[in-house]
Formats: C-alpha cells, structure tokens, sequence
C-alpha cells in the first residue's frame, strides 16, 4: 500500500500519527520544532490526506499492523512516538504487541483516543430510534419510492465524521469507535507524557485523567483555553511541554 508521508530533519526517529478525518498538514508546526533535534516522519493513514482508502473496512489493528511495518521499514532502532486523537489509539495496541522490530523510547498522547464513553439512556434511545429508522428506510418498497432517503437520514442523523465519510471509511469508524481499549493502557511500559487540552469535547479531559492513573509510567499536562487540537489552538503551550519531555529546552 503506498502511504503519504513527509519528512524533516536529522537524528532520531519519531512518528506523527494523526486523528481521525485529520492528515498530516495538521503537524507542519510540530515537525518544524522537532526536526531541530530529530528525524520527524508523519503519514497519512489510509482513507486519509493523500492515501487511499484501504481496500475493505478496517479496525485498529489492521492500522496498527500497516503502521508498524510502515515504521519499520525506516530501521529506526528506537523511536519516539505522538498520536493525536485516533493516531493515539493506533500506538496503545501498538505498545501491546510482542516482538516489535523497534524500540520505543518515549510516547506523546494527546486528545487520545480509546476510552469507550458511558452511554447515557438518551443516547441510547437515540442509536436506537436512529437503526429503526434505517432499517425502514432500508426496506426494498421504501427505497423504490424514496432512493435519496436513506442517505439523507444517515447524513442527519450521524455524527460529522460519519457523513462526511465514504461507505467504506463509515463501516471503518464503527469499528474503530466501538472498541474500549482502556483493558491495554497497563501494559505501555514506555514513558508516556498526556497533553490535553481542558475544553476537549471528543475526548474529555476525564480520559486522560484515567489514562494517567492507569499506565505505570504517565503524566498529564492540561492546557487552558484549548479543546481537542491543544498542538493548534495553544501552539506555544505545547511546544514548551513538549520540549521538557523530550529534554529539548535548549533549542
């Protein structure tokens, strides 16, 4: 599979996995600052920016498998990684993988995904209302009479991520967003500093609260004024955590 990626500096290795719906434009400021210290790689993950989408629906280990082998291919030796959002979910079951081909030394996770949420009744209700209705408008007789239908009330009822996505990449998200990966964060036996931002709507500050009490070797900043992109809405912030963590304060 041809993946898109980019590439800065010189030194060691680390990999930029990006969130969902997200490519790797998102982490121009990023690598500017890293690539003064190490060899910065940042790809696109299929089905996003500049790579197709994968041949069938996929989860997150068939990302984790591509990404591994993707990684891999550089002969790093020991890497450090950042995941944002659903890239963070990617490097949890990486980290629960024996016989990785690399070493990882250190691990940024901001916004992560991974956490499943508790459903509320309302939102229970509503997936609910939301099935029966796609099961009539599913119906042969309904889709005869009303063809743009179906589509329609998907796109209503669905989240943002949902209706912008194609068939495949749809199948794909239920799959990525349905499984609880909280049952892995105690093996990650590699230091792992968690960035998040306090206004953070997709991925409450509640997760990462629970993600540091779980993983043996974590600490979480919490950056005011910033939601679920705290690398783009408080660049300075970050940049400066982000530095003390990777021992860059000098640059």
């Amino acid at each position: 599979m041809e993946i898109n990626y980019k590439t800065a500096g010189q030194g060691d290795y680390v990999f930029l996995l990006h969130g969902w719906g997200a490519n790797i434009d998102l982490f121009k400021g990023l690598m500017e600052v890293l690539s003064a210290r190490y060899t910065v790689v940042a790809a696109d993950m299929p089905g996003f920016g500049g790579t197709a989408e994968p041949p069938g629906p996929w989860n997150v280990d068939d990302y984790t498998d591509l990404m591994i082998e993707f990684i891999a291919g550089f002969k790093p030796g020991r890497v450090i990684l950042l995941g944002h959002s659903f890239g963070g979910r990617v490097i949890i079951k990486m980290m629960n993988r024996d016989g990785l081909p690399f070493e990882v030394e250190k691990i940024i996770l901001t916004g992560s995904a991974g956490i499943r949420p508790k459903r509320s009744l309302q939102y229970k209700l509503k997936v609910a209302s939301y099935k029966i209705g796609k099961a009539v408008l599913g119906l042969a007789p309904v889709r005869w009479l009303f063809p743009e239908a179906l589509e329609d009330f998907r796109r209503r009822a669905g989240s943002a991520d949902y209706a912008a996505a194609s068939p495949v990449m749809r199948q794909t998200l239920v799959r990525v967003v349905n499984e609880d990966l909280t049952g892995l964060l105690g093996s990650i036996r590699a230091p792992v500093l968690l960035v998040w931002g306090v206004n953070d709507t997709a991925t409450p500050l509640a997760d990462g609260l629970l993600m540091e009490k779980i993983i043996p070797d974590a600490g979480l900043v919490r950056i005011a004024e910033a939601g679920h992109y705290a690398f783009l809405e408080q660049p300075f912030v970050f940049h400066r955590v982000m530095k003390s963590f990777l021992r860059m304060e000098d640059l």
